[in-house]
């Protein structure tokens, strides 16, 4: 079928949506393997010697001593805690990867350029196409002979034999990535498709996406998102904020969120009504007329329905009514897995109760 491409203007504009049957290529990535081309995202790489030890001021994992082949996720904050910029970041043969959403690979290679000062680093865009495999079927001994591997990556990435592009596993992923120059994502789409993957649009990995609850800056986050609603709090492979590192923007915030252990905000799955039209990212979420949150990521689930991600007031019983949409028009429920664990008391809020008599 032809590629119907994502909708424009929209956070994936100039990518495939989806190759004229949405559901079906949602089903081949939960039993199967689906090759999805997410080239529309912006690639750097930051090379020199100095480049593991500045990144690691700056940013909110630990990567001063990233092992070659691992990826991690990381952000930027603000001076007040506030999200600025989420990137996936690799570690491979001398040379750091960092991977972002395509309306962020300038003003972040900007930002980045900016705090160089002194540091022995160079930061450069990178002609690299991200394609991404979901499914069981990823790692299958087809995939793996049309990628020319022995055995599929597990928590490292590895070079592509006879490419300059590599291959990893996903942080807090069931996927592969492969990061190839553009010249050449076309053959490494047609060497997938002959070993039986099917090709899949962006919808598809959008879907799988929301359902598993993961963020994604700019539609699920705001202008007031901190990383501990946005559950991007854990070591690298597993978060985006390592709680054991400091001297960043942002670190107080963090810290004092962490030790009161009351971010105002959670992050949930909404299932939506599908008898009225979608309502928009950004629609406020009410209840009983008040609004207690932002919508996020609104996508149609091939066994979900329509279903969506929202950051709502933390406490929120998850029997509330909600609505969302334009007019309010669109009812909505919270999916209560998808509810964060009841908040514990961190040592900061212990001393306060104490000082308080509740204790």
């Amino acid at each position: 079928m032809s590629a119907v491409p994502a909708p424009d203007p929209g956070p994936d504009a100039g990518a495939v949506w989806h190759h004229g049957d949405p559901f079906a290529e949602q089903r081949a990535a939960h039993t199967a393997a689906v090759l999805v081309d997410r080239s529309h995202r912006a690639v750097l790489t930051v090379s020199g010697p100095e480049r593991q030890t500045w990144l690691h001021s700056l940013c909110t994992q630990h990567v001063a001593e990233l092992p070659d082949g691992a990826s991690t996720e990381n952000l930027i904050l603000d001076g007040k805690g506030h999200i600025q910029n989420h990137w996936i970041q690799t570690e491979l043969q001398g040379r750091t990867y960092l991977d972002t959403e395509p309306w962020r690979g300038e003003p972040l290679t900007e930002h980045l350029r900016k705090m160089v000062f002194w540091a022995d680093v160079a930061i450069e865009p990178a002609d690299l196409a991200v394609l991404t495999l979901l499914g069981p079927g990823r790692d299958g001994a087809a995939v793996l002979e049309a990628l020319r591997l022995a055995t599929p990556p597990q928590a490292v990435a590895a070079p592509l034999p006879g490419s300059e592009g590599f291959v990893r596993a996903v942080p807090g992923q069931d996927a592969l990535e492969l990061l190839v120059p553009r010249a050449d994502k076309a053959a490494w789409q047609a060497r997938l498709t002959a070993a039986g993957v099917r090709p899949a649009g962006v919808w598809a990995y959008e879907a799988q996406r929301v359902a598993a609850g993961r963020p994604r800056l700019g539609l699920d986050t705001d202008e007031r998102s901190i990383p501990h609603e946005l559950n991007w709090i854990g070591e690298p492979g597993v978060g985006a904020v390592h709680l054991d590192k400091g001297c960043y923007s942002g670190q107080e915030t963090v810290a004092r969120v962490h030790n009161l252990g009351r971010p105002p905000r959670m992050l949930v799955l909404l299932h939506l009504d599908g008898s009225v039209d979608r309502p928009s990212t950004g629609d406020p979420v009410t209840s009983g007329g008040r609004t207690v949150g932002r919508l996020g990521t609104v996508v149609d689930h091939f066994e979900l329905g329509p279903i969506a991600l929202a950051l709502l007031k933390r406490g929120l019983p998850a029997d509330t009514p909600l609505s969302t949409g334009a007019d309010s028009a669109v009812s909505a429920v919270i999916d209560p897995e998808s509810m964060p664990a009841p908040d514990v008391r961190g040592a900061g809020r212990l001393a306060v109760d104490r000082l308080r008599g509740r204790a």
